[in-house]
């Protein structure tokens, strides 16, 4: 039996024009350490964030919380990889999934890319699944994550804040929010 076609999502193809809609976009400001995006409509399947962005020091943290939720009510597991070793991870009762880091150093001249696919945002009957892919190539060094996330809530998702941890977003990390609609 043949594998479906990559690019497959819930049987819309995922580079349609019909498959995914902008719901908003956000730039760094040089200044804040945070991207909000609220009053998020409840008209899609599941959502998706894809960000670019320049983090200054090592072992800086992106998270993410949902609906003003900082209680210990994620979970979060992370495999990274170097290009020469591989590290996994894993933690319950957390107050945030992370959703990119600089592992293997930092260059403010290079960007760490990510996607981050938030599964059955709107449903009120299941807790909220993240899947995350991201990475950094920094000439000779970098690093790959692939991290998935439970938000322990069957809330639906109305507002979505990324943070960095003790630091800020540069003028140059932008991120943009998608609805992907269902099949």
């Amino acid at each position: 039996m043949p594998l479906p076609p990559l690019g497959i999502f819930d049987g819309v193809a995922a580079g349609s024009a019909t498959s995914f809609e902008s719901i908003a976009t956000a730039t760094g400001t040089g200044s804040s350490g945070t991207i909000t995006f609220s009053s998020i409509p409840s008209t899609y399947q599941h959502l998706q964030i894809r960000y670019t962005n320049r983090m200054g020091a090592a072992g800086d943290n992106i998270i993410m919380r949902f609906n003003s939720d900082s209680g210990a009510n994620y979970t979060r597991h992370v495999l990274y990889g170097t290009g020469a070793a591989a590290t996994a991870s894993g933690s319950t009762g957390v107050t945030s999934i992370g959703v990119g880091s600089f592992f293997n150093g930092s260059d403010t001249t290079q960007p760490q890319v990510g996607i981050i696919d938030i599964h059955d945002y709107a449903s009120t009957s299941k807790n909220k699944t993240v899947r995350v892919f991201t990475g950094i190539d920094m000439n000779g060094s970098g690093d790959v994550d692939l991290i998935s996330g439970l938000w322990i809530s069957t809330s639906a998702v109305s507002s979505i804040v990324l943070s960095v941890v003790g630091n800020t977003f540069s003028t140059n990390s932008t991120f943009a929010l998608y609805g992907i609609k269902g099949a």
